[in-house]
């Protein structure tokens, strides 16, 4: 009867093994070259800029407000201004920049209208959605001849270049073309430039660096930059790019190329697109 208890015993167990392994699924072997591949792509699309969510339509200032409402937009080629009754449109000029404050005046007159426009860097709050804006706006104008002036008040902001919008390595540096051993091997600086949100963010030789940007018009500074604190040997390259990038000012964008420039050094970094 004992054996008879253990022959059942063992059949049952082989069994539910046969029964088990059918249940489990077959497991699929991926090749290496499969995961390699799928590697590269993720990195490859990780590198990838995601696409421009501003607006461009061509100005670089744009100012709104309220009671009434209005709205008024800067081009490289004229200046329009929307109000609840009309639409004027007057040549461009250049702005009368204040010395001691970050205020431009535009004063347009024309054989119909005398335009004025004061852009003060002066933090502006929407009267209605309560959003807020780096500067504030007045506008006044009238009609050539006629006697009432009307003034408008609201707040702007410049629009960034679309074309900085992209990944930059490091070219040249204070007209030095730069290589990997002046990195002590490591890539040369580069960084992607994110005007969605106003930032960048890289490498800086040894650390990995980010920051904000601030730009009006053929201005462009990266500011606030923070970094990791490796330490690396002969870290000098990297300090001089560092300082290099907080002191641009000014910028220009030709041959796939970012200049960047300050009052006193022309051509102080100049970045490749390479994307």
């Amino acid at each position: 009867m004992k054996n008879i208890l253990t022959l059942s015993c063992i059949a049952f167990l082989f069994f539910s093994c046969l029964d088990k392994k059918k249940q489990e699924p077959s497991q699929t072997i991926v090749a290496p070259e499969a995961i390699v591949k799928d590697t590269m792509q993720k990195e490859e699309k990780e590198r990838e800029m995601e696409p421009i969510a501003i607006d461009m339509d061509g100005s670089y200032f744009k100012a709104t407000g309220t009671e009434p409402f209005w709205g008024l937009k800067i081009y490289n080629n004229k200046i329009e201004l929307k109000t609840m009754e009309d639409t004027i449109q007057t040549p461009p000029t250049e702005p009368i920049k204040a010395q001691d404050s970050n205020i431009a005046m535009y004063r347009i007159q024309t054989e119909a209208t005398l335009l004025d426009v004061i852009i003060a860097h002066k933090e502006c709050s929407n009267a209605m959605s309560g959003e807020v804006f780096p500067y504030t706006v007045t506008v006044s104008y009238k009609n050539t001849g006629g006697d009432e002036t009307k003034v408008y008040e609201g707040c702007g902001y410049y629009l960034p270049d679309y074309r900085i919008h992209d990944i930059w390595v490091l070219e040249k540096m204070q007209g030095t073309t730069v290589s990997k051993e002046d990195f002590n091997g490591n890539d040369v600086p580069n960084m992607e430039v994110n005007i969605n949100n106003n930032r960048f963010s890289g490498f800086s030789g040894c650390n990995r660096m980010n920051g904000s940007l601030f730009y009006e018009k053929d201005v462009l500074r990266f500011t606030q930059i923070a970094s990791t604190r490796m330490a690396c040997p002969n870290m000098e390259k990297e300090s001089e790019f560092l300082s290099a990038l907080q002191s641009g000012v000014n910028y220009k964008i030709e041959n796939n190329r970012l200049y960047l420039s300050n009052d006193s050094e022309e051509n102080l970094l100049v970045f490749k697109k390479i994307d």
